[in-house]
């Protein structure tokens, strides 16, 4: 036996002349592609195909994934760097061209797959003659290169449509999917399954009994599964039909699934070969788009740099909650139990009455029991989690609580209150926070008399389902209370981001122009269906007026009436504040919880916009054109982002972007709103919002600091990086 170790890749030979090829990257906690890795791995096929003594090969992994894809930060860096389209093409094809001399080598290649292998890791074992895969559930494969906004650009649209079919294929790439041990072995993605020890030991009983070193699509007479050809009517009907549900829902602002698309249907008519060179071209284009470099920034380099608490202070050490006090039953409170019980905590569920803290319970009951009827949950794992929950109506049952969380009427009374009657009972080293989305943390904190200790964490409804959290530092909150409220958002599993006080933070404060900007539409007479429909083409979750329904009309109006108490006559209110107002005042239509708002919501059936609406606000005669009303619907938000961060509400961009998508919605492909002003430039930003202050009134006028920075021609992140914070 003879054996050679390289930096990521170590090869043993075996008597038999089976070379195994173990892929273990020094320094990382999973093996991922690297520009490095490349190199090793084509130099390890120059000597399997080179070398007379090795008569097969197997790939595995020395870690406990196979390899979890591409490094996405070597990709953003690719959009930075000032190459060409031909530089970067050929640059992407190195990996690429690696694969198919591996498969093309004239040696049988079997991958044991000994857990999760995602993109460029599924690719290299697609180029494998064998595929044997760990039966755990968590050892995953899939191609879900959509979701940065690429496409699998290593042999991926061409082998994977070739292996199972065309229709399979693109379902899986188009939308990213992950596929677990069985089913990826019934697609046929996988010849076999082992126990993730036995991989290796399967795919080496193959290699010496049933070894066939040329692939099926490299055979003559090969024929695709289900069909292929431009004149195939099954392959037709599957594009046509693939290209209307994609458009659908991307509504044409993700290039990726489109390409996607091309790259098969092109790729299928022609030679492998010649079918590699498109997907090639077709990577090139997006790798040129902006669309993938916001995707990948925002959603997976920032939102992992804030996962890992970024913005956590130094020096304070690590701190774990065991024991949660939870002021508020009601929805936002019970949700709040439930995600924390979940992560191992006791929870004290207070609230007024027995039965209220009683239904909070129940709440996780009923959330609970969902998954053990889907089988996601044992039901012994149900009752422990249950068992954490304690309601109860008595403060004194608080004793004992690292961290407290006031979820109670948006009510400074009522919050100073609960304040002061659980601090009486909690330990002096406690923490106290509150879930407030409008009201400044540093008025509440008046009533504690540890304002140190007391911050705001603001969750989003649906709890269970929302990942983000705002973290809110009041004027006094010390860096102790920071680090500990950002090391209890880890431990149940959300995303953080860390901004300033301020009246609405920043997420409530900027989603709310969103909502203002349809009341104003509304306002002027354009047709509510086209609000709505724009808002949603934009890439908005649901329009304007549905989404003020969903959070209720009648918060907007409270919510103006507190702050014209708490200012005087010097606050104005949001633009359009008249509509909600009218609503609520005059028609009585609150929004959805009461069943009425601008949308009606009839017992049976699917909601509609209220009819009425037209002799209210009726249309005008001349209506904008639908992307008008997207620009404003996507400026308005990215415009008050910028004036958050001028007034040092949020500090970083990268809190403001991941907080813009994660918090309430804004398109994905944007990368967030301050990154929607990078892509669209910032001096081409600056003059349209110029435009439209003077055609619509201040509220799209920019803050002197954007102007300043387009003038310089400086972006919000450096051109090879993400932001300061996740650098």
């Amino acid at each position: 036996m003879t054996r050679a170790t390289e930096q990521a890749i170590q090869i043993v030979v075996d008597a038999d002349g089976i070379a195994t090829l173990t892929i273990d990257l020094p320094g990382r906690s999973m093996n991922v592609i690297t520009p490095a890795l490349t190199a090793e791995l084509a130099a390890a096929v120059d000597r399997i195909a080179g070398d007379a003594s090795i008569k097969a090969a197997i790939i595995t992994s020395g870690k406990p994934a196979f390899i979890a894809g591409a490094d996405l930060m070597d990709i953003v860096n690719f959009y930075g760097s000032g190459a060409s389209g031909p530089e970067l093409m050929r640059e992407i094809s190195r990996y690429s061209g690696v694969l198919r001399k591996l498969e093309s080598c004239g040696k049988p290649v079997a991958a044991a797959i000994n857990g999760t292998a995602l993109g460029g890791g599924l690719e290299l074992c697609l180029a494998c003659h064998f595929r044997v895969l760990s039966n755990d559930p968590k050892a995953v494969v899939g191609l879900p290169e959509v979701q940065v906004g690429l496409l699998p650009g290593a042999g991926g649209t061409q082998r994977l449509p070739r292996l199972i079919g065309i229709q399979p294929a693109l379902e899986l790439m188009t939308q990213g999917t992950h596929v677990e041990p069985e089913k990826a072995k019934a697609l046929g993605i996988v010849h076999a399954l082992a126990p993730a020890g036995d991989v290796v030991s399967v795919a080496r009983r193959w290699l010496k009994e049933a070894a066939d070193p040329v692939q099926p699509w490299d055979k003559k007479g090969f024929r695709w599964p289900g069909g292929a050809g431009a004149l195939h009517p099954g392959a037709q009907q599957t594009f046509m039909a693939g290209s209307a549900l994609v458009a659908d829902r991307t509504q044409h602002n993700y290039p990726a699934p489109i390409a996607i698309l091309s790259a098969v249907y092109e790729g299928s008519i022609v030679p492998f070969d010649t079918g590699l060179k498109i997907e090639a071209r077709y990577f090139t284009s997006l790798l040129l788009d902006p669309v993938y470099r916001n995707m990948t920034r925002t959603l997976f380099i920032n939102k992992g740099a804030a996962d890992k608490l970024v913005r956590r202070p130094a020096g304070v050490a690590k701190s774990k909650v065991t024991r949660l006090g939870m002021l508020g039953a009601g929805m936002m409170g019970a949700g709040i139990a439930y995600v924390s019980a979940r992560a191992g905590m006791d929870v004290v569920l207070l609230d007024t009455t027995k039965e209220a803290a009683d239904k909070g319970k129940d709440y996780s009951r009923a959330l609970l029991q969902k998954r053990v009827d889907q089988g996601r949950t044992p039901a012994a794992e149900m009752d422990a989690i249950l068992a954490r929950i304690h309601p109860t109506t008595d403060y004194a049952d608080l004793a004992g609580c690292e961290l407290v969380i006031e979820a109670v009427f948006e009510s400074r009374d009522i919050k100073a209150d609960v304040t002061r009657k659980a601090e009486a009972v909690i330990p002096e080293t406690a923490i106290f926070a509150s879930n407030t989305s409008t009201l400044p943390i540093t008025g509440l904190a008046e009533a504690s008399k540890r304002p140190g200790s007391f911050i705001g964490l603001h969750f989003f409804s649906p709890v269970d389902k929302m990942p983000l959290v705002e973290v809110i530092l009041g004027r006094k909150t010390s860096g102790e209370a920071l680090a500990r409220a950002l090391d209890y958002v880890q431990q149940i599993r959300k995303t953080p981001i860390v901004v300033n006080d301020s009246r609405g933070f920043y997420t409530s404060r900027v989603f709310m122009t969103y909502a203002n900007e349809g009341m104003a539409l509304l306002q002027e007479g354009v047709v509510p269906a086209l609000i709505e429909n724009a808002g949603k083409q934009a890439g908005m979750p649901v329009g304007p007026l549905a989404v003020h329904d969903e959070v209720s009309i009648e918060l907007s109006a409270k919510i103006y009436q507190q702050t014209r108490a708490d200012l005087g006559d010097r606050y104005t209110g949001p633009s359009a504040i008249a509509v909600a107002l009218k609503f609520v005042e005059e028609l009585d239509r609150k929004g959805k919880k009461y069943g009425k708002g601008f949308y009606e919501y009839p017992k049976e059936g699917k909601k509609f916009l209220w009819p009425g609406i037209a002799a209210v606000y009726p249309p005008a005669a001349h209506q904008p054109g639908v992307d008008e009303v997207k620009k404003r619907l996507l400026y308005v938000q990215a415009v008050e982002t910028a004036r958050c961060l001028e007034e040092g509400v949020v500090t970083e961009p990268a809190d403001a972007d991941i907080g813009s998508i994660l918090g309430w919605g804004y398109p994905a492909w944007t990368g967030g709103t301050l990154s929607f002003i990078e892509t669209v430039g910032l001096k081409a930003f600056v003059a349209e919002c110029d435009r439209l202050a003077a055609a619509y009134g201040p509220r799209f006028e920019v803050p002197a600091s954007l102007r300043e920075r387009a003038a310089r021609g400086e972006p919000f992140y450096p051109a090879h990086g993400t932001s300061r914070s996740a650098a």
